[in-house]
């Protein structure tokens, strides 16, 4: 069966992805099952849950939560997780019955905080990173011997199902085989300014105008 263990909706600062088109998507994409993560709140989950009328969809309620550390990802979640510290967030987790993903290790963590035996997953393959980055993330997940898993991280429409894992049910979630599918790097300026738009940001617009200008730049001269 094939998850999408990485998906943001419009309650994400970063994108606006409605919940009926997310379920279009990833039934046209072939997916058995997604991720809902997004920042700090399950209530895109919930809500994409509750729109859910295709059987052959499962939607597993999660949060992307950051914490002292970096940010932690718990899924089959039903409460909202209101800690940010580390511990405590992975306590709230487990005390729902939870599962915990440590998601895109190499990007803003500090991994010598990290109680790697409280891990359940590792992202090894996140859409939205380069191989490089992606294959530290794997590296980490077999010296310490957790499961990998592979996300889209998507913020847009045609992101979803960049990256998917194979699972063996969609209760264990057991990975069996990971798929990945590098985002376009317009697709992330885009989800950029989406959050500069959101939060009304322009130090984050300038930002991203100016990774874009340089992109261009040496693309095309």
């Amino acid at each position: 069966m094939k998850v999408d263990f990485h998906i943001h909706t419009k309650y994400s600062y970063d994108s606006l992805m409605e919940p009926d088109k997310i379920i279009r998507n990833a039934v046209k994409k072939g997916l058995d099952g997604i991720v809902i993560c997004d920042h700090n709140t399950i209530r895109g989950g919930v809500e994409v849950d509750r729109h859910n009328t295709n059987l052959g969809l499962k939607i597993i309620v999660g949060a992307e939560i950051y914490t002292s550390v970096g940010d932690i990802t718990g899924i089959f979640l039903h409460k909202e997780i209101v800690s940010r510290d580390f511990d405590d967030v992975i306590d709230e987790i487990r005390a729902q019955g939870g599962k915990v993903i440590l998601n895109h290790p190499f990007k803003q963590h500090d991994l010598s905080k990290i109680d790697f035996s409280k891990i359940d997953y590792i992202e090894g393959y996140n859409g939205r990173l380069s191989i490089e980055y992606n294959q530290k993330a794997i590296e980490l997940a077999n010296q310490y011997k957790i499961p990998i898993i592979s996300g889209s991280d998507a913020h847009l429409y045609n992101e979803i199902g960049n990256c998917f894992t194979l699972v063996n049910d969609l209760t264990s979630l057991m990975p069996i085989h990971q798929n990945y599918k590098q985002t376009k790097f317009l697709n992330i300026t885009l989800s950029q300014y989406i959050k500069a738009y959101k939060r009304r940001d322009i130090k984050v617009f300038i930002s991203a105008s100016k990774i874009l200008i340089k992109r261009i730049f040496k693309k095309y001269l």
